[in-house]
């Protein structure tokens, strides 16, 4: 069989042969070129030095184990190259792994098997139809939380962004895809006696989680930028806390240490006079479990506010797994702990601090975000900016 075959005026065929295997079957690999160089074509010797380099290669490839049959590749063998080729050195450790579960789960059972050019924008549409009518079904086996369908989107997109990039295909499908509809539902905060609950709570606490939870509640700090704080941070002379950057973490990575995303979440925040207390006698209580592990510490420099053994930060995990027990324990009502974030953002509002300082403390990239997210907070502003004229009219009586 000769190894290169024209098939038309511009396409040849080209096979390797790897010899017999197993069963005794010849194993070849081909490919399919298409030349589109009028210039080239016409010319005969320079033809058959291209096409004898381009046979090369691809026999190069072949015999070197790297060679992939891109005409057809299934979407699951791409998201492997996808993972071993982008994601891993482009994405964050805790992206790449929620990226790969919802893809596991969702996408791959859909359209896994099929090859990538023959995935189109109604099948994706099809994906989000089924994942949102699930998703309104409610509590149900093998329900989305409604913000976890956008992650599926947001994986399968990147997927084909990167086979558009490397032309595999010459569309992106997922970029006719709209993001699925999602109601907000109400934000889920602590009253103001269920706050007093939890910080006589806190008392009996280990000191570790005790700063951490009081630090969430008063500052409104996200779970990362808390995490990822360390002493040089914090300035209690000044008393003043920098947020510089955030911790994530994966099941597979220890931890990884980011700049905060937007310009905004680059913040200072001031401190109140009692948390500056209780911050100076937790650096104490510090310093001496960094001395009792003396050689033991495994950070070098780095000194994180909240440690687990040998100085390691804590994890999201082990944050989150603590919390559901201490609120259990405690018998206080349910909240995610990101819902201490919002606690504190709603009792500033509602102790009168402007709208746009409360922006600023949280870290939003505009006074937008907060007023959609924190509407709820504003009713009662509204009605008590109405209720200021009232004194203009002291002989009008209300029922």
């Amino acid at each position: 069989m000769a190894n290169i075959q024209k098939r038309s005026e511009n396409a040849w065929f080209f096979t390797v042969s790897l010899g017999k295997g197993a069963n005794g079957k010849y194993i070849r690999k081909t490919k399919t070129i298409t030349i589109e160089d009028n210039a080239l074509l016409k010319t005969k010797k320079k033809l058959q030095d291209y096409l004898d380099d381009e046979y090369a290669n691809f026999r190069q490839e072949v015999l070197s184990g790297e060679y992939i049959a891109l005409d057809k590749m299934t979407f699951l063998a791409f998201v492997e190259e996808w993972e071993k080729k982008y994601a891993i050195k482009h994405l964050k450790p805790g992206t790449l792994e929620i990226y790969l579960i919802h893809l596991k789960n969702r996408a791959i059972p859909s359209f896994g098997h099929s090859r990538l050019g023959d995935i189109k924008t109604m099948h994706i549409i099809n994906l989000m139809d089924e994942l949102t009518r699930a998703e309104k079904m409610g509590a149900t086996k093998g329900t989305l939380a409604a913000g976890t369908i956008h992650y599926v989107l947001r994986a399968v997109r990147s997927v084909f962004t990167r086979a558009v990039e490397w032309k595999l295909i010459k569309s992106n499908p997922a970029d006719g895809v709209k993001k699925p509809k999602i109601d907000r539902t109400e934000i889920n905060v602590y009253a103001d006696e269920e706050i007093k609950l939890l910080l006589t709570a806190l008392e009996n606490a280990a000191p570790h989680w005790r700063m951490m939870i009081t630090l969430a509640l008063t500052t409104g700090l996200r779970k990362g930028e808390l995490l990822g704080l360390e002493w040089k941070h914090i300035d209690l002379v000044k008393g003043t806390l920098s947020v510089e950057q955030s911790l994530s973490s994966s099941k597979k990575n220890r931890y990884l240490i980011s700049e905060p995303k937007t310009k905004s979440s680059r913040r200072s925040l001031s401190l109140s006079a009692p948390i500056i207390s209780k911050l100076k006698e937790y650096k104490i209580y510090c310093n001496k479990e960094r001395l009792l592990i003396s050689n033991l510490w495994e950070e070098g420099k780095r000194f994180f506010i909240f440690t687990a053994i040998s100085g390691k930060p804590l994890s999201p995990y082990s944050l989150d797994s603590y919390w559901k027990k201490f609120l259990i324990k405690h018998e206080l009502r349910h909240i995610r702990f990101h819902d201490l974030r919002h606690t504190a953002a709603t009792w500033m509002l509602n102790k009168g601090v402007n709208i746009k300082n409360v922006s600023d403390i949280l870290g939003h990239a505009n006074i937008t975000t907060t007023l959609n997210l924190y509407a709820h907070t504003q009713k009662a502003d509204k009605q008590a900016a109405a209720d200021t004229f009232d004194s203009l009219f002291p002989q009008i009586k209300t029922n």
